[in-house]
């Protein structure tokens, strides 16, 4: 059945139904004019968006796995701050003619991501439109929130997990690999298609006071880096031989080393540690998977350290809007 032929209001009413409102912290829930929750001292809020054609294609992205993903990129921001996930708001833009399998396949989606890490969906809205359109806040909480402006010179740049997986995924995806193929090339598929947001190293981080910055890595580790140095005020050298890549994007990709600096959608954490603390990060790194992978400067340059300890300035170019 097309949505077209349901309407609005019996559309809202299945959304209804898979969110009773009766989660922690909710006054009121789906239904009013604005949802009424009791709100923490240090309240997180953050917004992404997901337009078909520029972020996805529909198409080729299965609705449970956009689902998702679309309360995982918002997560992920809550992780880079070191917070608890607690509310979300979902916008939701769709043409007349969408089946409503795949609306109810993208809120299944969305509803195992939401339970995963404790999240209620509180409210939101519901339109016609030429094309998807997903927009989803967060709300989350934080007893000390790490930002961006946290590094000093002399701090050492972890990341967690590995590099470029995503962006050789979404290549694999294009190139016609089918979600759900097994193998490396499903392993690079699924870094795409479902990230998972590190919610759990976030808060650790935060609450053991080792990440003096934090950021996720959203649009690639060269513009990410850029924007921690640039809201820090420092620079950084990274050792390119250092950088975590998996086997499967070895031996499937081309330029991995590329993929990895400006491929973009991997969602793992990039965070600054204090020289004091570097020994405390690498033994949480027996829980997560963490790799220092260079440091923190005065010279406001970034660089790239290659073979024979030659240094170049690292390029910032990753994906950026409107460009």
């Amino acid at each position: 059945m097309r949505l077209k032929a349901l309407g609005e209001r019996a559309v809202v009413a299945r959304i209804r139904q898979r969110w009773p409102g009766a989660g922690r912290g909710i006054v009121l829930g789906i239904g009013d004019d604005a949802a009424l929750v009791r709100g923490p001292k240090n309240l997180l809020v953050t917004t992404d968006l997901l337009i078909e054609d520029v972020d996805f294609r529909r198409a080729l992205h299965p609705p449970r796995l956009l689902g998702r993903k679309a309360l995982a990129v918002n997560l992920s921001d809550i992780a880079a701050m070191g917070g608890r996930p607690l509310h979300s708001v979902l916008g939701l833009a769709v043409p007349g003619t969408t089946e409503l399998a795949w609306v109810e396949a993208f809120l299944d989606g969305f509803r195992k991501a939401a339970r995963r890490s404790g999240v209620e969906l509180v409210g939101g809205d519901i339109s016609a439109s030429g094309q998807v359109m997903i927009a989803v806040t967060v709300t989350g909480e934080a007893a000390s929130a790490v930002t961006r402006s946290g590094a000093r010179p002399g701090d050492a740049l972890f990341v967690s997990g590995t590099l470029g997986d995503a962006a050789e995924g979404r290549k694999l995806l294009e190139a016609r690999h089918k979600p759900g193929e097994r193998g490396e090339a499903g392993r690079l598929l699924k870094a795409f298609l479902d990230p998972s947001p590190r919610l759990a190293l976030g808060a650790a981080l935060a609450k053991r006071k080792i990440a003096s910055a934090m950021i996720d890595l959203s649009d690639g580790l060269s513009v990410d880096l850029a924007h921690i140095c640039e809201e820090s005020g420092v620079g950084a050298e990274i050792d390119l031989g250092r950088l975590p890549l998996s086997s499967a994007l070895r031996r499937l990709s081309d330029e991995p080393l590329s993929q990895a600096l400006y491929g973009g959608e991997d969602f793992e954490l990039l965070f600054a540690v204090r020289p004091g603390n570097t020994r405390r990060a690498l033994a949480l790194g027996k829980r997560f998977q963490l790799t220092m992978i260079g440091r923190f400067t005065r010279d406001r340059r970034i660089v790239a350290v290659g073979p024979n300890s030659k240094k170049r300035p690292l390029e910032t170019r990753g994906y950026e809007h409107f460009r």
